[in-house]
């Protein structure tokens, strides 16, 4: 991370004098925070180096309370002159907007006390030779495969940021993470039909993630695995969504018991509270508390202390996702589930959600159901929020026999959520990639529509 320059304000300063600032100008409260970050992505094309790109940023957002009314600036001018500037605006703005009913901090006793040590700061820099040396180690891997003519884009990089947050209720906490990641696309052709995949992997700590030798190999196996794809009768029939896809259904589902649209009446699963919403057996889990963990919290965007916590217990909905705005609209309490925030109107969201793992492999899925479509890539889904009515473009495998018979391409497959999610089966292969895992899911009796 580079350091400030010799005149700026130091991070905590920087926070204090502008809620000072809004207090002084008039604010009932406010809160604040100020970023830095800073990265270097490499890019290669054909075993050479094609670009190097750094990127460093800073700036500040600010939230000021006049009564039940907010507003919220952001900007990049750390000057001392440009603080108070930016305060006295903001607070000039909260005092002629709309009165909000549900908005303000977050009450003293409500905030994170205890806030833990998650180990995701990364590696910091990376030398530019060890990214591009990856890179071109990851391109060379994929072009060994037999059947791939080429690598579309090639991308390696490392990125840090460092994040203060305050506000006038008594809360500050600082966080420095990192991460660095690396992916490639390949090209392969069979009878004039172009075919491309994909592998990216990112991770806090380089040591973590698999050698780019195997993320090359991974992509261009993919990319000729979908060579002489075929089309599949329009029928009703099993989905297996391969786990490097199923994640995309949590965020659908999160969505659904997200507290606004709870509150606004626009969710398919308003009603469902407490109700058994997926199969007997299935658990979906929160857990800010991962150790590196792609989406690891030690508490909320309003200050609130989070918690590991099972959304989905044994196939019960246990819980809305709830900031301070949306748990006084719905009159309940709020639980740790702000995000964003400081700075800025806080929305609701999760940490690191993931499906637990069931019982049998994908394999063993597939033999049990017979036959059906290994969904491996998906292209635009289509949800309607009030109904949960789903459908989505696929490409993948059609299996019978537990084995996997040829590749497909344009097919749509179609349901409804809350159906769905009523008879979904993990399966076994369950591995934590990023902020929203899953294994692989069957889910029978889908609307496949093909030629």
């Amino acid at each position: 991370m580079r350091p400030m320059t010799t005149d700026q304000l130091p991070p905590e300063s920087i926070l204090s004098h502008l809620l000072d600032t809004c207090m002084k100008a008039g604010a009932t409260g406010a809160d604040a925070s100020y970023g830095r970050s800073d990265g270097v992505s490499v890019d290669v094309r054909e075993g050479k180096l094609e670009g190097i790109e750094r990127s460093e940023s800073q700036g500040v957002s600010l939230r000021c309370l006049f009564g039940q009314r907010q507003a919220s600036v952001s900007g990049s001018d750390v000057s001392k002159d440009g603080l108070t500037a930016l305060a006295e605006r903001c607070v000039a703005m909260a005092k002629v907007v709309p009165e909000d009913p549900y908005c303000g901090l977050a009450p003293s006793e409500d905030l994170g006390t205890d806030l833990p040590d998650l180990d995701v700061s990364g590696d910091g820099e990376i030398a530019t030779e060890v990214l591009e040396q990856d890179a071109l180690a990851a391109e060379a891997a994929a072009l060994a495969v037999p059947g791939v003519q080429q690598v579309s884009g090639c991308g390696n990089g490392w990125s840090t940021s460092e994040r203060w947050v305050a506000a006038t209720n008594g809360f500050s906490s600082h966080r420095l993470s990192g991460s660095t990641g690396l992916g490639l696309a390949a090209v392969a052709e069979q009878d004039g039909a172009m075919e491309r995949d994909y592998e990216s992997r990112s991770v806090r700590c380089l040591e973590d993630r698999p050698s780019a030798e195997e993320i090359g190999r991974i992509a261009g196996e993919r990319t000729v695995a979908r060579l002489g794809s075929q089309k599949v009768k329009t029928q009703t029939g099993a989905v297996i969504y391969d786990r490097r896809v199923a994640g995309s259904l949590i965020g659908a589902f999160l969505s659904a018991i997200s507290g606004p649209s709870v509150a606004r009446g626009v969710s398919y699963l308003k009603d469902s509270l407490g109700d058994q919403v997926f199969a007997s057996g299935v658990n979906l889990i929160d857990d800010p508390f991962r150790a590196r963990g792609m989406g690891s919290r030690a508490h909320d965007g309003e200050g609130r202390a989070v918690a590991r916590t099972k959304l989905i217990d044994d196939g019960v909905l246990t819980r809305w996702l709830l900031n301070g705005a949306s748990a006084k609209q719905l009159d309940l309490a709020p639980n740790g589930h702000a995000s964003g925030g400081f700075g800025s109107t806080p929305g609701v969201g999760v940490s690191n959600a993931y499906i637990e793992a069931g019982t049998q492999s994908p394999e063993e899925l597939m033999q049990n159901v017979g036959k059906g479509l290994l969904v491996a890539d998906m292209f635009g889904p289509s949800i309607n929020p009030n109904t949960g009515d789903y459908s989505v473009g696929v490409a993948g495998f059609w299996f019978e026999n537990g084995e996997i018979q040829y590749p497909v391409s344009e097919v749509t497959i179609a349901g409804d959520l809350p159906s769905m999610f009523a008879r979904l089966v993990p399966a076994s292969d369950l591995e934590f990639r990023g902020s929203r895992d899953a294994p692989s899911l069957l889910i029978e009796d889908m609307s496949i529509a093909g030629e």
